[in-house]
């Protein structure tokens, strides 16, 4: 197999073809430490094309578009903006140059309201703000989007799928020639994510708009663009027309290997006794209004509840109340007949593990190195304490390294800093604590957020070998297709309360899809 043919570059076959590019990058390249992320990546983004940018976790997608927008600086290489060398220091220059991205993490300021963070990201900021006819146009843009979002809410109080709409928006609201979108449809129902990139490919197709996308979800990739970047360790590996691909080449040229991801099959567990029983809770927001209503939840070992729903209708509130978090304001929380509060005591007593939506901010400390964000759970413990009173550093590593090599973090490295790892590899590593040891009860909110296909599989494999072992498992996840995949049960939750519930075999998809919209 020649990895590098249709690559248009001198001894590849030609690019798709488009009038002339709108953006080009020439041997771009970028090292963080010892560890090289891009090795002289060069590829042409044509003008009005849809073009998908794909890699596994830690190839050096998100590092490339980085960037290209001045967010990184490159080592070495050249970015020209339609047939123009442009020097692009910071996002603003990007912007000035007519570019725009919605980036994997949010951009947004969390104390300002949603109108305030779309309004002040344009440039230059007006002298005079008239608030009033800058509301109006955003609720007309608004009109046109497959979804909505409350302009007059902090966006530090909204929850994840809410900020990444507010992020696609911001987008559409500043108008760039040549928009890079980052995992945008990971939170957003697949209605909503076709809506979205139906809309945006007919913009290309008028030449309105230049889209590159970097998506998990071979999916879209078929549906929807017209030309394909493969990213593998660092290196192009190919660059060409979508025409004549299949996933499952793709997913080949991604991994350098035919070799797909195992699957597991769904066993026939023994019924077993309710291990997590909620019964009538409310949970408030931030901002005091109910959140989670009256909600009663029944869950047995060896079963898989999921809890479908567009994001912001309660879902963060309960995850957070059964994490310890949050506290409920009425209602009762029992594992094993008995009370629970969520305390570290309580998680460890009844082997209760969470994996949380946004893992970087909400499970890990970031300048912490890899081997102490995985000790988090057990560096009190037996066996990895002297004395009974010290940290055993050494202990930690030898954890550290078994789990990294288990879950197939990358870098390998227990004394790298947490926050240099791609998102992937964070979910991993939480991944790998998580579920290491005895789990009883695991809660899993969007935990394939922002994955690639190959990560994906492990999560959702991981998941269901601990459901099958005879563990609990409540998935809250906005990803419609992995609660069908995985979940015994499946729920609809909307504004607080669960509206729909039946066992997944039997369960009807324009049922779901009408109570995730509020019908």
């Amino acid at each position: 197999m020649n990895d590098l043919a249709g690559c248009g570059y001198p001894g590849h076959a030609a690019e798709v073809s488009h009038a002339r590019p709108a953006l080009e990058a020439i041997g771009l390249c970028k090292r963080f430490g010892p560890l090289q992320v891009l090795d002289e990546v060069s590829f042409k983004l044509g003008q009005g094309a849809f073009h998908a940018l794909l890699g596994g976790n830690g190839a050096g997608k998100s590092t490339l578009v980085k960037c290209v927008m001045g967010y990184h600086a490159a080592d070495r290489g050249t970015v020209l903006v339609e047939n123009r060398e442009c020097a692009i220091g910071n996002p603003r220059d990007a912007h000035r140059y007519g570019l725009g991205m919605v980036y994997q993490h949010f951009t947004l300021v969390p104390e300002m309201t949603v109108l305030e963070n779309l309004v002040l990201s344009r440039l230059p900021i007006p002298a005079m703000i008239r608030w009033r006819e800058e509301k109006q146009r955003l609720a007309a843009l608004m009109e046109e989007m497959p979804f909505s979002v409350p302009l007059d809410r902090k966006a530090g109080e909204l929850a994840a799928g809410e900020k990444q709409k507010v992020e696609l928006l911001k987008q559409l609201f500043l108008q760039p020639r040549i928009l890079i979108l980052d995992e945008p449809t990971s939170v957003l129902t697949p209605q909503e994510a076709d809506s979205l990139l139906g809309m945006l490919k007919k913009r290309t197709r008028s030449h309105r708009l230049t889209v590159l996308i970097i998506t998990h979800k071979f999916r879209e990739v078929m549906d929807f663009a017209d030309a394909v970047s493969v990213l593998r360790r660092g290196k192009l590996v190919y660059s060409g027309p979508l025409a004549g691909q299949t996933p499952a080449r793709l997913a080949e040229l991604m991994t350098g290997s035919e070799e797909i991801a195992r699957t597991v099959t769904r066993e026939k567990v023994e019924e077993k006794p309710v291990r997590l029983e909620i019964d009538r809770l409310d949970v408030a927001s931030d901002h005091g209004a109910r959140a989670v209503k009256e909600l009663s939840i029944r869950l047995r070992g060896g079963e898989i509840f999921g809890i479908a729903g567009v994001s912001g209708n309660g879902q963060q509130e309960l995850v957070q109340a059964l994490s310890g978090q949050r506290r409920p304001d009425r209602g009762a929380i029992r594992i094993d007949g008995s009370p629970y509060a969520g305390t570290r005591r309580e998680m460890a007593r009844f082997r209760l593990r969470c994996l949380p939506e946004e893992p970087l901010r909400n499970a890990c400390v970031p300048r912490m190195s890899l081997a102490e964000n995985l000790a988090l759970r057990t560096f009190d413990r037996p066996g990895f304490t002297r004395w009974r009173w010290f940290v055993d550093a050494k202990a930690q590593k030898t954890q550290a390294r078994e789990l990294i090599e288990r879950y197939r973090v990358h870098p390998p490295e227990p004394e790298r800093r947490l926050d240099t790892l791609s998102g992937g590899n964070v979910q991993r590593l939480v991944l790998a604590r998580e579920l290491s040891g005895q789990v009883e009860l695991l809660i899993a909110a969007n935990p394939c957020f922002g994955l690639d296909f190959a990560a994906t599989a492990e999560v959702r494999r991981q998941l269901m070998q601990a459901r099958n072992r005879g563990a609990a498992v409540l998935l809250v996840s906005e990803d419609l297709d992995e609660l069908l995949e995985l979940s015994d049960r499946i729920a609809v939750m909307f504004e607080g309360r669960l509206t729909y519930e039946s066992w997944t075999a039997e369960a009807d998809l324009d049922t779901i899809g009408l109570r995730m919209a509020g019908h």
